[in-house]
């Protein structure tokens, strides 16, 4: 579920309880998008997440630390400029809209007391986070929106505030009985969860259509088909679930798919339709948000940051792919050598036999174990001797070609399937430490620019493997990347440890340590093939080849890229990836 006005009702809820008469304190702003800050208030220290992201924009109380930049950006120092050390006298939610003011009384710098806002508009890609004065002049906003961006709304430093535009929606907590079934009967074509959640502001679809499961009536029913009664009943529906609203009666739960446990959606309110989902209830919504937020929130700013190797590293994939095009259409031009040898073979054995000015000849193959004839085609300007060296000619030619095009095949080859490893080293990685090693392995392999850090640039933490314990108890070991399935595989795993790898497919190196045993339990085996699996490109196939063997067995060849390695006397085992059980043994 979207944060819709509901949600946003919640969080008034639980930050007006909580904040009242806090001061701010240490204000910073790790990412572009995003402000965290502490409250101070009756002995009890509060931090504050306050993100404008447009995928995810939100606020909620926070238990989790960013690293901060060296230098605040200038949106953080006009907050510790007006609101450090404010008290925060008010925070409320304007006629039910997807904006949350916080009032914060401060000193100018006169000394005098003034109100400042905080404004933050939780508006998908438009979201912002705006600063005002007392009169409502804008002080500074996280995203300055100019003329050239919006000819609607401009939100610039000194401009007056003005509320985004209205999309002419009633406030669900001021409904009346009248207009409801009036305004029902008038929505020609709608069905009744469209007329929900686009007459009403902060109404979302998912919450539109729990009213509708309230109230036993299809979502999908359309509006006119009504009845009386059925009128009746959605109002009826409406107006208890906003009275939960009005008096904050809400149960912040996650719902999970049964079967895969994935994340369905999330909910302030008890969601009746969602009862044959598994559920998960938090004792707030700022745990709840924090939660459901932390993963997708950490995967998008990772998406961000890799866009450029992901663009550099699929163009190259492409380029391989365009490569390997050509070299089997050369292939395929140079198939028949053998036959235009022997057909300069034969007409040298005829050469006293192939009558002048011909363009065709036709003689007995020699080479066929049933002796059938063969047609040679001639150039009737050429001697017959002359057209066999043409023959032989173009037989070298292509003799060369092929034994170039066999070398290039292989380059081409390592290549294509080096980058594909990286492309999914890529999609897996799960924080900066691994990009920065994907990015120094594509420097070393000279798909990039090598930089120089910069001076003063703190030293760049290192990516570790990541660590499961299996069911009974055996370390497994899973590189993230090339250069840490080199260093897992031939410097950090002993010889009798088992070394697992998808067959003939991109993906982590994986090691079971056997403590020099050279023997894992059979348990252990198959968690670490599904590991192997789940890591790989074939994440979401199903009965996924994975070779084992010692570490003992598996060699680097000289000049080989990140990550590729031979190996010998391996066992296949098939598996299907089943991320349930990456999870019933996660990583330390």
């Amino acid at each position: 579920m979207a944060l819709d006005g509901i949600t946003t009702a919640a969080i008034v809820h639980e930050l007006k309880t909580n904040l009242l008469g806090g001061r701010i304190d240490k204000i910073h702003q790790p990412m572009a998008d995003e402000i965290r800050f502490s409250v101070r208030g009756a002995g009890v220290v509060h931090k504050i997440l306050v993100s404008a992201n447009s995928s995810t924009p939100r606020i909620h109380f926070t238990q989790t630390a960013k690293e901060n930049p060296m230098t605040a950006p200038l949106f953080c120092m006009v907050l510790r400029k007006h609101l450090a050390g404010g008290k925060i006298v008010d925070i409320f939610q304007p006629t039910f809209e997807r904006i949350i003011i916080i009032k914060v009384e401060s000193a100018n710098e006169l000394g005098d007391m003034t109100v400042k806002n905080l404004i933050l508009e939780i508006m998908g890609k438009h979201s912002n986070l705006i600063l005002t004065d007392e009169n409502g002049r804008i002080l500074d906003s996280i995203k300055r929106i100019s003329h050239e961006k919006s000819s609607v709304r401009e939100v610039l430093p000194g401009k007056d505030y003005v509320y985004p535009p209205s999309q002419n929606k009633k406030n669900p907590l001021l409904a009346e009985k009248s207009d409801f079934l009036f305004s029902l009967q008038l929505q020609a074509g709608q069905k009744l969860q469209e007329f929900l959640y686009k007459n009403y502001m902060g109404i979302s679809p998912i919450m539109a259509g729990e009213i509708c499961f309230r109230a036993a009536l299809e979502p999908s029913d359309a509006c006119q088909q009504t009845t009386a009664d059925q009128g009746e009943t959605l109002f009826a529906a409406f107006v208890n679930t906003m009275d939960e609203v009005k008096q904050t009666n809400f149960t912040p739960k996650i719902y999970y798919h049964p079967n895969s446990k994935r994340v369905m959606d999330f909910s302030v309110l008890e969601m009746t339709e969602f009862n044959d989902l598994e559920q998960k209830s938090f004792p707030d919504i700022s745990s709840l948000l924090e939660s459901f937020y932390q993963e997708r929130d950490n995967a998008y700013h990772i998406r961000q940051k890799a866009h450029d190797m992901h663009r550099l590293v699929t163009s190259n994939i492409d380029r391989c792919i365009k490569k390997k095009e050509i070299q089997l259409k050369t292939r395929k031009d140079v198939a028949d050598m053998e036959i235009w040898k022997k057909k300069g073979e034969l007409l040298t054995a005829n050469i006293y036999a192939v009558p002048k000015g011909v363009t065709t000849f036709r003689t007995i193959d020699f080479y066929d174990e049933n002796s059938g004839e063969i047609d040679i085609t001639l150039d009737p300007t050429k001697t017959a001797a002359e057209n066999a060296q043409k023959y032989f000619a173009r037989y070298n030619k292509a003799k060369r070609t092929l034994a170039a095009l066999e070398i290039q095949e292989k380059q081409n080859n390592d290549e294509l399937q080096y980058l594909e490893s990286v492309l999914n080293a890529l999609e897996s990685a799960a924080d900066e430490a691994d990009l920065t090693e994907i990015r120094t392995e594509l420097a070393q392999s000279g798909f990039i620019r090598r930089q120089a850090p910069k001076k003063g640039t703190p030293k760049a933490k290192k990516a570790k493997p990541l660590h499961f314990v299996s069911s009974d108890g055996y370390d497994i070991f899973v590189g993230k990347s090339n250069l840490q399935n080199d260093e897992l595989t031939l410097r950090f795993a002993e010889s009798t440890d088992i070394w697992l790898h998808t067959k003939e497919i991109p993906g982590s190196h994986v090691i079971i340590r056997t403590n020099g045993t050279g023997v894992a339990s059979d348990m252990a085996l198959a968690e670490g093939a599904n590991l192997a699996a789940y890591y790989s490109k074939a994440k979401n196939s199903s009965m996924v080849p994975v070779d084992y063997t010692l570490r003992k067995n598996v060699k680097k060849p000289n000049g080989a890229k990140p990550g590729m390695v031979i190996y010998l006397t391996n066992r296949t085992i098939y598996v299907t990836p089943d991320e349930e059980k990456v999870q019933s043994i996660q990583a330390l």
